[in-house]
């Protein structure tokens, strides 16, 4: 199954886009390789509204925010996971608002650090955030007019979560499912493990429309998670075929197999290598002595 990326997305910053009814998409002015456009934040409901990933620390998204708002009340705050780009503002937020920050907990490592191991994604992640209301998956959170089930996506970040809007068919997907790129899953804070069974979790559900933390709207969410799917299963066989061919490190697989990748993102390559081979390595597939990591030397099994 081809996989048709749509990176078609006017961002319109600081304007308050509705994009289904009762919900309006606004995208912060903070463009970037990992971010496309800039992060989204939506407003759902018309008289006590939600907002669903306030995003970075940023004095003119709060400002658009709160124009959208207007004098209408917030009663909750939702926060997809702990990446910068996504949590910092909800503090902010919360105090001007007194909603009530919901979260499926705060930010950790899909694995515990191994000895020696540093994080190299320790600048991405907002290790102050604490929600007021810890979500467990499947609850639902009842508003003014709308309802939010918490559907728990771990796999770009342990702690990642979807939303979906009761009774309307959308389900916003935050960094898990997006039309324009391929989720970034990264160890120590991700786990392919997770996110391969986090992508079967939402195949699985009948959500007419994604609505994601970057870009425009998935508008046929099945046909595009199978895609989704079947390109990291591309992925894996790639790296299955470097071993069997001699490469024994993950700089060897990623120049060979980024080998049209902007080389500057060739360090996060490495950390998805990383997380297919930690898989593989769980899986009996590949071997590796001691645990898999950035510097060491695979074969297969």
């Amino acid at each position: 199954m081809t996989l048709d990326f749509d990176t078609r997305f006017e961002p319109h910053y600081g304007e308050a886009i509705e994009v289904a009814p009762g919900i309006r998409r606004l995208t912060v002015n903070n463009p970037g390789p990992f971010t496309f456009h800039g992060t989204n934040t939506y407003i759902v409901g018309e008289q006590t509204l939600a907002v669903i990933d306030p995003g970075p620390e940023d004095p003119e998204h709060l400002q658009a925010i709160l124009r959208a708002i207007g004098d209408r009340p917030v009663s909750h705050i939702f926060v997809s996971h702990t990446h910068r780009d996504h949590s910092p503002l909800a503090k902010e937020l919360r105090q001007l608002t007194g909603a009530v920050v919901c979260a499926e907990g705060p930010h950790r490592p899909a694995r515990p650090l191994r000895i020696g191991e540093v994080n190299p994604l320790d600048a991405s992640a907002d290790t102050d955030f604490v929600p007021d209301l810890t979500l467990a998956d499947d609850s639902v959170t009842r508003g003014d007019g709308w309802a939010v089930r918490m559907v728990l996506t771990p796999g770009h970040t342990a702690n990642h979560a979807a939303f979906a809007l009761e009774g309307t068919g959308v389900l916003f997907s935050a960094d898990h499912v997006m039309a324009w790129a391929t989720s970034i899953v990264a160890p120590p804070d991700g786990a392919m493990t997770d996110y391969m069974a986090s992508l079967d979790r939402l195949i699985e559900r009948d959500d007419k429309i994604l609505l994601p933390g970057h870009g425009g709207p998935v508008s046929k969410p099945r046909p595009f998670m199978r895609g989704l799917k079947t390109h990291r299963k591309v992925r894996e066989r790639a790296i299955i075929e470097r071993l069997a061919g001699g490469d024994r490190t993950i700089p060897e697989m990623v120049r060979a197999i980024y080998r049209d990748t902007d080389p500057r993102l060739h360090g996060a390559a490495g950390l998805s290598v990383l997380a297919h081979i930690e898989d593989l390595v769980s899986r009996g597939i590949a071997v590796t002595d001691g645990d898999p990591s950035i510097d060491g030397e695979y074969a297969l099994k």
